[in-house]
C-alpha cells in the first residue's frame, strides 16, 4: 500500500500554468538512459531562480550545476540543493528510465526516433494525470538540446506531443515547446543533477565517496538505501518510472517511499479584494 506521506495525484497542487525543464542521460554507451523533468508553477520562476543563485552565493559556487561538476569542495553546494527540492512544496522532478535492448526495435527508425519518442510519452503521460479535472492549465517546456541526427528535433517533439494532447483535451495545453541550453538554464541544470545521481546506482557507477554521499542523501529523503529503484504512479514530488519490456523479467524493484521532508501542498494566496 502506498505511503500516505508520498500523496496521489489527486492532491498536486493546483497551479494553473507550469513551466518544464527537461534534459537526457546515460545515452552514449551506457546500460540504461533516461529522461528527467523539473516541474514548477510558471509564475514561481523567477522565485526557483533567485532560490539557485542564493544558494551558489552562499557556498560560493556560480558554475553551471552538473553531476559531472560535482566535486569534493561542492558537496554540501549538492547537498542543499536537494534539500532545498524537497523542503519547496511547488517543485516536482519526474523522470523515465530505460534499458537499452528491453524495447522493440521494430516501432522505432532509429535509436535517435525512440530517444524522441520516450521523452513525448513522458510528457505526455504526465500531462494528462496532471491536468485531470482543470482544461484551463497549460505547460511550457524547455529542453536541453536533443542529441539527434534529425534538424530542429525540438520542433517535431513539440508537433507529436501537442497532437497527442490534443486527443485528449480537444485543444492542446502545450503552449511551447523550445530548445535551451544547459548553461543558460538553472532548471536544466538541477534536472541533470537529479539524473545523474539517479541513474549513477542503476549503472553502477564506480563513484568517488563525495559522488557516493551526495546520492545517499538524495535516497534518504525517499527513506531508500540507494537510488535503484522506481516508484509507484501516483508519487508526485519525486517520481521514477522505469520502462521495461513487460514480456520479460523485471530487474529492478518498486519501492514505497517515505519523505523526509513531510508534503506540504502549495496553496495560492486568496485575493485581497472582498465582496
Amino acid at each position: 500500500m502506498q505511503d500516505p506521506e508520498a500523496g496521489d495525484y489527486s492532491a498536486v497542487p493546483g497551479h494553473k500554468n507550469y513551466l518544464i525543464y527537461c534534459d537526457e542521460s546515460g545515452v552514449h554507451g551506457a546500460v540504461y538512459y533516461a529522461f528527467g523533468s523539473l516541474w514548477m508553477p510558471w509564475e514561481r520562476r523567477g522565485d526557483f531562480v533567485a532560490l539557485i543563485r542564493e544558494l551558489q552565493e552562499k557556498y560560493g559556487f556560480r558554475e553551471e550545476l552538473k553531476w559531472n561538476h560535482l566535486s569534493r569542495k561542492k558537496e554540501n553546494l549538492y547537498k542543499a540543493l536537494i534539500d532545498a527540492f524537497f523542503e519547496c512544496s511547488w517543485l516536482m522532478f519526474h523522470a523515465l528510465i530505460v534499458r537499452k535492448g528491453y524495447t522493440d526495435k521494430s516501432f522505432h527508425k532509429d535509436f535517435d526516433e525512440e530517444k524522441q519518442k520516450r521523452l513525448v510519452m513522458l510528457l505526455e503521460k504526465k500531462i494528462r494525470r496532471f491536468r485531470r479535472g482543470d482544461p484551463t492549465k497549460t505547460y511550457h517546456v524547455r529542453v536541453d538540446p536533443l542529441p539527434s541526427r534529425y534538424k530542429k528535433a525540438d520542433e517535431k517533439a513539440f508537433r507529436i506531443l501537442g497532437s497527442m494532447l490534443k486527443k485528449s483535451f480537444t485543444k492542446t495545453p502545450l503552449e511551447s515547446l523550445i530548445t535551451r541550453h544547459s548553461h543558460d538554464s538553472p532548471g536544466i541544470q538541477l534536472v541533470d543533477f537529479f539524473l545523474g545521481a539517479t541513474l549513477a546506482d542503476w549503472q553502477g557507477d564506480a563513484s568517488s565517496d563525495h559522488k557516493l554521499r551526495v546520492r545517499r542523501h538524495l535516497a534518504e529523503h525517499l527513506g531508500w538505501p540507494d537510488m535503484r529503484s522506481d516508484t509507484h504512479p501516483d508519487v508526485w514530488k519525486f517520481n521514477i518510472w522505469y520502462f521495461y519490456d513487460r514480456t520479460g523479467k523485471r530487474e529492478i524493484p518498486t519501492r514505497p517511499v517515505k519523505f523526509k521532508v513531510p508534503i506540504r501542498l502549495f496553496l495560492p494566496k486568496r485575493s485581497r479584494t472582498t465582496g
